[in-house]
């Protein structure tokens, strides 16, 4: 028997309240019950993101809720300026060349985030900007953006700030209001811990009066029907239940932990990742601006990534991420995200060595679990 541990950025492991909260017999969602339930959600969900706007719950994945941004927002023609420095940066780009809109792309090397000044320069390049399209979080490569300070630049302006928040939204400080978002994008399988299914979104006032001019077409993403339906604590269209169902649960541990207390750990857990894997000689692939959702690593000169995880998942029994594009076989992405506690950082940090050792490497065994253990350490109190 071989025991498996899911410890990739998405999807993460699911925690057994949530899992029993989602196998409840079905309800009806056309139901006062329902309606009690999702009511319940949607006030957790404000609480999330930090904001006094509706968030809108989709059945979609992550990128579902990407195109129903940007469909509901821009027109074909509008210019947009995307903050291009992974995987979900050119999905951004995707997205809006499918809708007609001019593309201003920020090419950013991976593994950096984007420089402040570079967007500023862009905006003040290209007045009538539509929106600026960023990840709060780059899940491909690990890094950071700094969405603050970005926020600073479209704040008071006609343009808009669109985040994705996919591996950002309950693990870092993202608050919606306070730093002057105009839309934030997450979905359910990163830190909301829940299977794959449900993407959230929330716009503000300055994003919905866009919204209204936008021409665009639209149908199940159509955010006016959806925004409708959803003041009445119900949905335009058949809802994932079971998930919203999981959902509650998973609002109600967040709540229980605080989001003070929610962000120490996601940040905790990272730092013990990064010092875990510099003591093992490894370089990270993020390391100014290292996102707390995962932590990237390159591998060593020799040594075939694609074959490394295999052999961790098929013979040790333990999932990590690999790299995307250029970046496959060549890093290794572990993730502290979501339903993730210190004993998962030990195990994916004693299973890479291990791992690396069976592929030649000269690792000493346990250098990395013990530093991780130093930082792991100071989230218990001492005794006496």
């Amino acid at each position: 028997m071989l025991k498996r541990y899911l410890l990739t950025p998405g999807p993460t492991e699911v925690p057994p309240e949530v899992l029993l909260r989602m196998s409840q017999p079905l309800i009806h969602h056309r139901t006062p019950q329902f309606e009690d339930l999702f009511a319940q959600v949607q006030e957790g969900l404000q609480w999330l993101f930090q904001t006094t706007q509706e968030v809108l719950i989709l059945a979609a994945s992550g990128t579902g809720g990407m195109e129903a941004a940007v469909a509901n927002t821009c027109s074909a023609g509008d210019t947009v300026i995307v903050v291009n420095g992974g995987k979900f940066g050119e999905r951004w780009v995707k997205i809006s060349q499918a809708f007609g809109l001019k593309v201003v792309e920020l090419k950013v090397e991976w593994g950096h985030a984007v420089a402040v000044e570079t967007v500023a320069q862009a905006l003040a390049n290209n007045p009538g900007t539509r929106a600026v399209l960023i990840q709060a979080s780059e899940t491909s490569t690990t890094a950071l953006h700094p969405v603050e300070q970005i926020a600073a630049l479209t704040r008071g302006t006609d343009t808009l700030l669109i985040v994705d928040g996919i591996t950002a939204v309950g693990a870092t400080d993202t608050p919606m209001d306070r730093w002057g978002i105009d839309v934030l994008v997450t979905g359910s399988q990163k830190a909301l811990m829940l299977p794959p299914g449900l993407a959230f979104i929330a716009l503000n006032d300055k994003a919905w009066k866009q919204v209204e001019r936008t021409t665009q077409p639209r149908y199940y993403f159509d955010l006016r029907r959806e925004r409708k339906e959803q003041l009445k604590h119900t949905t335009a269209y058949t809802p994932a239940i079971s998930l919203i169902n999981g959902l509650h649960e998973v609002l109600r541990m967040l709540r229980e932990e605080g989001l003070e207390h929610l962000f120490a750990r996601h940040a905790r857990l990272a730092r013990a990742a990064r010092a875990a894997a510099q003591a093992l000689g490894l370089t990270l692939l993020a390391p100014a601006s290292p996102s707390p959702a995962a932590t990237g690593v390159w591998l060593p000169q020799g040594v075939d990534g694609s074959k490394l995880l295999k052999y961790m998942r098929d013979r040790m029994g333990v999932d990590i991420a690999g790299g995307q594009d250029h970046l496959k076989g060549k890093i290794v992405r572990i993730s502290h995200i979501g339903y993730a506690g210190p004993f998962d950082i030990i195990t994916a940090i004693s299973t890479l060595e291990m791992a690396l050792r069976r592929f030649g490497q000269d690792i000493l065994l346990g250098r990395g679990v013990q530093h991780a253990e130093e930082i792991l350490l100071e989230g218990w109190p001492t005794v006496g």
